[in-house]
Formats: C-alpha cells, structure tokens, sequence
C-alpha cells in the first residue's frame, strides 16, 4: 500500500528543488553577459590548453576581460603553462576553505585564470552537490568578464561532458593524427547523444599548412554529417610553428613571446574572428552553467 504522506513530501520537495533552480536560471540569464566557450578535445596530447591560454591571451588584448576556468579538474596545467605558481586552487574551494573569487590569479596580458589542482584523483569525481556549488559560484563571477573559456579535460570522462554541456559554445580541438580525429567524433556523438549538443566549432591545430588543416576539417565534417545530426563549422587552424614549443619550454605562450610567428599571427585571427562571430546557439536566455540534467 503506497505511503501517500511521503509520497506527497517526495513532490513537494522535488518542486521545491526544481523552483530553486529556474531562480538560478533566471538570475544568472539577468546577470551574466559573458559568453562562456568550452575548449575541448576526444584525445590529450593535441595542444587543447596551448591554444586556450594564446587565444585568452590574444582575447585580453583586443580589449575583452577574459576569465580561463582550468577544468582539468585532477591534471591541471595551465598555471605551469604560464609560469604561475597560484597558493590556492580549486581543491581548496571543494574543501570548503576559499570560494572561487579567491583563487583567481593574473596571467600574462591581464588574464584571469581558476586553476586547477594536479595530482589529487577526489577531484576527477566530482559529487553532484560539489558541482553545484562550484557552478553556483561561477556563475557569480560572469558579470565580471566578456568571455569565459573552459579548459576541459580531454577524453570522455563524466566531468568533460559536464563542462561541455553547460557552456555556451563548444570548440573541438583535432590534430591531423588519425586517432586525434576518431576520438574527436566519439566526443562530438557522445555530446549529440546524451546531452543533444548539436553545434560544433572545430580548431585544427598542428597541422603542416592550410590545405592539410581544411582536409581533416571536411573529412571530420563529412562524417559527422554521415552518421550524427549535428552541425560543424571550421573555425580556423593553427599551423606547426616551433616557436609554440619554445614557448611552452620558457613557460610563456607564444603570442606574447613572439608576437609575429605563425602560430601568434593564427591565433590572433582566431581572437578577431571569435570577437566578430555570434554564439552558435541563439538562445532567448543566456544559458551559463545551466543543470539541464539535473532535474
């Protein structure tokens, strides 16, 4: 025989639950300008965080207030990227000892960066209270910056999906190495999928030259269009420069370093190109961080 007093309290609850978040919605559509950008990649190893911290830098210096989020929750690197050496980090916000505005440091062209932690594996499984109060947090800050960019992990972990799936915009990272695009299709199916992700921007990085960089971009596209229901538009390409790795060795990204290489002049005119462009998504709220699937 069916319990109807705690049935009834099971309701009242869950719409209770469910009000708090459409007031968390609605506030952060109010609130938040920012456009937050995840930056993602099927496979590590493809230059994803290189390219995160130049066009950060290359945002700063077109005039945009730009915050990174290192949401390699368990392996970040961004902060060794760039030099920084942060006393606090996003495993001192979990434990409850510093909110995130606290942890925020600067970077090279006035930065913002959230880093990470290295190292500690609790944080790569994040509970779903965690990942409420971190979300609930940032979207306090994004009234504060223009652009937010997610620094995923790579891979299909239940964090990248996460990440990905609460952003504005998705920009997938793919070298011209074979499995770099399988595992990038994987991502993009998986996304489509489970969280009905349908647009895509996609970033060719290392490749020898333009042609090489527009092949994997219509190979990568013409599967897509094949198999998945899904929109991909090629956003631009960063071409093998060996002053990005000089860069990475003097812990400095290369647009600052070497303004007028290759590399710095490619992503540059990604900077320009993202500043011009519309989210690829026209929502009538601006959906920061939203829970689509919590409730």
């Amino acid at each position: 025989m069916p319990n109807y007093e705690m049935t009834g309290q099971i309701i009242s609850l869950n719409q209770k639950r469910r009000q708090r978040l459409a007031m968390m919605k609605k506030g952060a559509a109010k609130s938040s300008p920012a456009r937050v950008i995840a930056i993602t990649s099927g496979k590590g190893g493809v230059g994803k965080t290189n390219i995160v911290a130049n066009l950060g830098y290359a945002l700063c210096k077109s005039g945009k207030r730009v915050l990174i989020f290192d949401a390699d929750l368990g392996l970040g690197n961004l902060d060794v990227l760039l030099g920084l050496t942060p006393q606090f980090n996003l495993s001192h916000v979990v434990e409850g000892k510093k909110k995130l505005s606290e942890i925020i440091i600067s970077g090279p062209g006035n930065l913002k960066i959230l880093p990470a932690s290295s190292g500690i594996q609790e944080l790569t499984k994040l509970t779903f209270a965690q990942k409420l109060e971190i979300f609930n947090e940032l979207n306090t800050l994004l009234s504060e910056f223009d652009i937010v960019l997610i620094d995923t992990a790579a891979g299909i972990s239940s964090n990248v999906l996460y990440f990905n799936a609460s952003a504005n915009e998705i920009m997938v990272v793919v070298t011209p190495e074979p499995t770099s695009i399988t595992d990038a299709y994987a991502l993009m199916k998986i996304l489509s999928v489970k969280y009905q992700e349908k647009h895509f921007r996609l970033i060719v990085n290392l490749a020898n030259n333009a042609k090489e960089a527009d092949d994997v971009s219509r190979q990568l596209c013409l599967v897509a269009n094949r198999f998945l229901d899904v929109s991909i538009e090629y956003f631009g390409n960063v071409l093998v420069d060996d002053k990005v790795k000089a860069g990475v060795r003097k812990q400095k990204v290369v647009s600052e370093m070497a303004p007028m290489t290759q590399a710095s002049r490619d992503f540059a005119e990604l900077a320009h190109k993202l500043v011009r462009s519309q989210p690829m998504i026209d929502r009538p709220e601006s959906r920061p961080l939203i829970w689509r699937d919590i409730v």
